[in-house]
């Protein structure tokens, strides 16, 4: 108790002992807001009610502090009434001054932590299995579409499970998320208004129930997030406020931006490929859809795609048109729920009921097939081309039929699948998000009448290309010039190392003589370790290693003229796959715009693309052959397929082509970027110029000196 209610409780307990009847407080409660009581101790006579309404203290003496009591009681009372009235809604359970957010609350709360095995002493390396919620909720008069949340943990937290949303970049649990990871809602992906539900928190709020594995702290602390914040766009979030084990804020419409046209789904998102999910017939179980895969990336490419996602309810394939699986395995089917909802159908018919089944396209014979082609843009055995190189070979589409479970028989109620991933052969590294509801597309009327026939339901995913990491380039560059003996090869491990015990991986690679080009980087140490000892280069010990990419890029600058210089491209396979009309783009500094003519490939300069030069073969050219057994396998080494061709450039004032201008800054091959080496070939006339410099200038010395001592 305070010191005011004490203080209150002591004139009760006065009063009580003058009656002869003592009381708790509650009596007294109930003495003071019921006056049909029977029950009138002296002490009430201090503040009668007259016949004329009049009040008519007979004592004042103790009048204020009954006036506080009887206040006291009555505000206590009222605010009991008030918490057993109200419903067990948001604003019992907000922070402290939260109750005025007038946009997206979220908050993140750290439930509790126990240590995992192996138990260590050391605290940094110590695991700790964690869980905590996230709380979102719209306390706005907008709906919220497609939620998503961003959170920064700081621990080197592997995430376990998400229960409630899903991880944005379709990646597995476990997934790392020290550095921190984007979620998003599933399957409750829209937040509505409390306005349109009548405070309806099902459909209002969603929770996430997080579980994983943190590292580096120790018990006292409180292992939280660096920050959270909403990842919809036209919201601002402050920085959160920390209390405790919880962090909370809220999120407020940005009132700089434009608001949009308000539709009922989100307009349709940009990126690098895209992939619509459209269901063009529904039934109580089962559903028709139709994905397209399209290519918006003027330098994107799949070459041999696989398609592959994750079923969150159950879901099966029936039938396929235009696409197959990799695996016709129904097993999930026959042990599982399916098998016992189904119990009547011929499971030996359907395709596919794994949960994460793996799509390929078909090959061109399959076409006109009735069956399983007879889809406009499919067959195309599995290659998307950029819109630079073909625009009517940019996308592919496919039909499947999937059946749904309860509690989804409805033909309203469809979920599409999550976890999107595409991959090609030696293509770009495509990281997918989240599905999200778009108005339906409209296709064309099937018979042929100028009118568009909607979709049921549509939703689009959407997938950026993302740029690799050291050691998980594809292919690679080499350089050398006309100036310049040796050549620079790809830098050690470019493409990842697979044994690392006889070699060194963190070593520079060695330099080489040009005709160690056409010798496979496991053969090339015998020339590498002549070469260095020709020239009195350093020979590490152990050697570095290779570079192990699939395809080389060799970059030769042949000459400098009056009017220009000259390079010469040379495309290496070093894989036993054939490349089909494969593409090469070229990027550079300054001296891109300079570009003239490619004369053995068809080439363009896109000056809207940074100055990239598209190169692509031409016909007899196009087909990049894969690596070949040499002549005496026991004896030669194997032979890449090589492919070559000459290209000149305007010189541009003040270009100093043998100071690196003449080399690209990125190249890729078949839309994947290439690693760059992280040096350049220097000139030997530059070298020898500095060298005599310093010799003159040391025969002075010499002399002058000589003199003096004369």
């Amino acid at each position: 108790m305070t010191g005011k209610i004490k203080g209150i409780y002591k004139v009760v307990k006065e009063r009580e002992m003058e009656i002869g009847n003592p009381t708790d407080v509650r009596h007294v409660a109930h003495i003071g807001m019921d006056h049909s009581s029977t029950i009138e101790p002296s002490w009430m006579n201090e503040f009668k009610i007259g016949s004329d309404n009049t009040a008519k203290p007979t004592d004042m003496k103790f009048s204020w502090k009954v006036v506080a009591l009887m206040l006291f009681l009555f505000h206590s009372r009222n605010r009991f009434c008030l918490a057993e009235e109200s419903d067990s809604g948001s604003a019992s359970t907000l922070p402290k001054g939260q109750e005025s957010c007038a946009g997206i609350f979220l908050r993140y709360n750290f439930l509790s932590r126990e240590k995992e095995y192996p138990r260590l002493k050391n605290a940094t390396a110590q695991s700790w299995a964690f869980n905590s919620s996230v709380t979102i909720l719209n306390m706005g008069t907008t709906e919220l579409k497609a939620w998503k949340i961003f959170i920064r943990f700081q621990y080197n937290e592997i995430l376990v499970s998400a229960d409630g949303a899903v991880l944005t970049n379709s990646a597995d649990f476990p997934a790392p998320v020290g550095n921190g990871t984007y979620l998003a809602g599933y399957p409750q992906t829209d937040l509505e208004t409390s306005i349109d539900t009548a405070n309806d928190l099902e459909k209002i709020q969603a929770k996430i129930k997080l579980k994983g594995t943190q590292f580096g702290l120790r018990s006292p602390k409180n292992p939280m997030p660096r920050t959270l914040r909403l990842a919809n766009d036209g919201y601002r979030c402050p920085s959160p406020t920390h209390r405790g084990s919880s962090m909370y804020l809220c999120c407020v419409k940005d009132s700089k931006l434009k608001a949009n046209k308000t539709t009922k789904f989100l307009p349709r998102q940009k990126g690098d490929l895209l992939i619509a999910y459209d269901v063009t017939q529904a039934y109580v179980n089962n559903y028709l859809v139709e994905i397209t895969i399209e290519n918006k990336h003027a330098l994107g490419r799949l070459d041999h795609w696989n398609l592959t996602w994750e079923w969150t309810r159950g879901e099966f394939i029936d039938k396929l048109k235009g696409a197959y699986v990799r695996e016709l395995d129904v097993s999930d089917c026959l042990n599982g729920k399916a098998g016992n909802y189904y119990d009547g159908m011929d499971f030996s018919s359907v395709l596919n009921c794994q949960k994460r089944p793996i799509l390929f396209d078909l090959p061109p014979t399959k076409a006109n097939d009735t069956q399983m082609g007879k889809i406009p843009y499919c067959c195309r055995n599995g290659t998307i081309l950029p819109t630079t190189m073909d625009g009517t070979k940019s996308k592919s589409v496919f039909q499947m039929q999937v059946y749904k479970l309860p509690p989804d028989l409805n033909r309203t109620v469809i979920y599409p699948p999550q976890k999107w991933k595409i991959v090609g052969v030696l293509n770009p590294d495509y990281k997918c998000g989240s599905p999200i509801r778009v108005d339906p597309t409209k296709f064309p009327d099937p018979a042929g009448l100028e009118a568009v026939k909607p979709a049921i339901a549509s939703w689009q995913i959407v997938c950026n290309i993302s740029r690799p990491t050291k050691g998980n380039f594809r292919c690679c560059v080499t350089f050398s010039a006309y100036y310049n003996k040796s050549v620079i090869p790809c830098d050690t491990c470019a493409c990842g190392c697979q044994d690392e015990l006889k070699c060194n991986p963190s070593k520079q690679a060695m330099l080489l003589p040009a005709e160690a080009l056409l010798v496979p980087f496991n053969n090339r140490s015998k020339k590498a370790i002549a070469w260095a000892t020709i020239h009195h280069f350093k020979i590490p010990k152990p050697l570095p290693c290779g570079d192990n990419c699939g395809v080389s890029v060799h970059w030769h600058v042949s000459s400098v003229y009056k009017q220009g210089w000259a390079a010469r491209m040379t495309l290496f396979n070093w894989r036993r796959l054939n490349f089909e009309n494969w593409f090469t783009a070229l990027q550079f500094k300054k001296a891109g715009s300079g570009f003239q003519k490619m004369y053995s490939f068809n080439a363009t300069l896109l000056s809207k693309l940074n100055n990239t030069i598209f190169v692509q073969g031409i016909e007899g050219m196009n087909y990049l052959i894969g690596l070949t057994n040499g002549s005496n396998p026991d004896k030669d080494p194997a032979v890449p397929g090589k492919l070559q061709s000459v290209v000149t450039f305007k010189k541009k004032a003040g270009l100093d082509i043998a100071k690196g201008y003449g080399f690209p800054s990125k190249v890729f091959f078949n839309g994947e970027e290439c690693a760059i080496p992280s040096r350049i070939p220097i000139s030997s006339v530059v070298r020898f110029s500095v060298n005599l410099s310093t010799l003159f200038v040391c025969k002075i010395a010499s002399f002058l000196l000589i003199q003096h001592l004369n």
